[in-house]
C-alpha cells in the first residue's frame, strides 16, 4: 500500500509539472514589459587631448546633439583669440566650420552628433539688413531643425552673436532675416525652433544707424 501511495504521488507529481510547462508558466521569472530599452549614451563632455591642449588657436564652445537635447563641447580653431574677437565674420565662419566636423572618436563614443552638414558658409549683411545679420548660404528655414538650433546657440553668447544674446540669421534669398534666440527649452528640444520675428529690412541700416538699437523705430 505504501509503495502504491508513493507511486501515485510522484504520478501526481509529474502530471502538475507537465501541465506546469505545457501552460508556458515559468516558475523562476516574471515577464515584464518595461517598454524601450533605455539610451545609453552618456553625453558626458570628453577632456582635451593632449595635442588639443597643445594646438594653438581659440578655445571655443560649439553645440552638438546628444541624447534627446543640445549639450555644448569645448573644441580648439585654429584661429588667434585676437582674430575670433576682432573680426566677426571670421570666427562665425570658424565657429560653423566646427559644427560640420565629424565629432571626434571620443565625442561619438559619448553619444554626440551634429545635424549640420553640406559646405554651409556664412556671409556679411546685405544692403539694408540690420547690421548684425549673418546671411548663410542655405535659407535658414530650409535646414534641418536639429542644425539650425546647433547654429543658434553656438552664435549666441560667442563672438558672432548680435552682443544681446540673439542671433540675425538669413540666407541667400531676399527674405528678410530672423532674430533666434538659445534658450534652456531650446536645448532641451531642438527639434523646435521658434524665431522672435522677422527684422525689417530698412534703408536706414545703410546710413550707419542700427535699427534694432532702443529707440530706432522699423520704417
Amino acid at each position: 500500500m505504501q509503495v502504491k501511495k508513493r507511486a501515485g504521488l510522484v504520478c501526481a507529481a509529474l502530471v502538475v509539472l507537465a501541465a506546469t510547462a505545457g501552460c508556458g508558466i515559468r516558475t523562476t521569472q516574471v515577464p515584464v514589459d518595461a517598454g524601450a530599452a533605455p539610451s545609453r549614451v552618456s553625453c558626458d563632455v570628453p577632456a582635451k587631448s593632449a595635442d588639443e591642449q597643445s594646438q594653438a588657436g581659440s578655445t571655443v564652445r560649439v553645440f552638438l546633439v546628444c541624447g534627446a537635447g543640445l549639450v555644448s563641447v569645448q573644441r580648439v580653431v585654429a584661429v588667434p583669440e585676437e582674430t575670433m574677437a576682432a573680426d566677426r565674420m571670421r570666427a562665425a565662419q570658424a565657429l560653423l566650420d566646427e559644427l560640420q566636423r565629424d565629432p571626434s572618436d571620443e565625442e561619438e563614443r559619448a553619444g554626440f552628433s551634429t545635424d549640420v552638414r553640406g559646405s554651409l558658409t556664412v556671409s556679411r549683411p546685405r544692403a539694408g539688413d540690420p547690421r548684425q545679420t549673418l546671411r548663410l548660404s542655405r535659407q535658414p528655414d530650409d535646414l534641418p531643425t536639429h542644425a539650425l538650433a546647433q547654429i543658434v546657440c553656438t552664435y549666441s553668447g560667442s563672438a558672432a552673436d548680435d552682443g544681446g544674446g540673439s542671433v540675425e540669421l538669413g540666407g541667400p534669398s531676399e527674405d528678410p532675416p530672423r532674430k533666434y534666440q538659445c534658450t534652456a527649452a531650446l536645448k532641451a528640444r531642438p527639434e523646435m525652433v521658434p524665431p522672435l520675428g522677422d527684422l525689417r529690412r530698412s534703408p536706414v541700416a545703410t546710413t550707419g544707424t542700427d535699427p534694432t538699437a532702443p529707440g530706432a523705430s522699423p520704417s
